[in-house]
């Protein structure tokens, strides 16, 4: 990834604590369950922050630069 097309996401503390006791089973068993609302509150948070952030899903060639990001995220594993 190039320095300018970095995303900073700042997290509350309390929003930070919550989003990685929701991820953290996906290491072990890989799947996401929501299980209290706190944590959809913390996802619809970064969701609103990605969405004041991002240009890229406005683009017409979106589906292109979807697959383009998750091809290369997929070489990183």
């Amino acid at each position: 990834m190039k320095d300018e097309e970095a995303i900073a996401v700042t997290l509350s503390h309390d929003e930070a604590l919550v989003l990685f006791e929701f991820l953290a089973p996906f290491d072990q068993n890989e799947s996401l369950c929501i299980e209290d609302e706190a944590e959809r509150v913390v996802l619809a948070n970064v969701l609103c922050i990605l969405e004041k952030k991002l240009v890229a899903p406005f683009d017409p060639n979106y589906k292109d630069l979807l697959d383009s990001a998750r091809k290369s995220l997929r070489s990183l594993a």
